[in-house]
């Protein structure tokens, strides 16, 4: 099994799995997952308005991690405040 050093270089054995494999190999296999999904009729497709909330929705979390990130750097003795 490979293991991975702090440097992230790898032991003499090589990589194995899903990871490891060319990117066009990997668009490949999704592609036939998505396909079979849709066939059998698992895949859930967006209606355009779940797809406007779900956007909201992120564009709110989003916001709001900034608004976190923000404020830890403004508050008086933080050592990660901008000078």
């Amino acid at each position: 099994m490979p293991t991975n050093n702090l440097s992230g270089q790898e032991s003499n054995k090589s990589r194995r799995g899903f990871a490891s494999m060319d990117p066009e190999k990997k668009r490949e296999i999704a592609s036939k997952g998505g396909k079979a999904a849709h066939a059998s009729g698992n895949a859930h497709e967006f209606t355009s308005e779940e797809a406007r909330e779900a956007g909201r929705k992120g564009g709110q979390a989003k916001g709001s991690r900034r608004q976190n990130v923000n404020n830890q750097r403004t508050e008086p003795g933080n050592p990660r405040q901008e000078e």
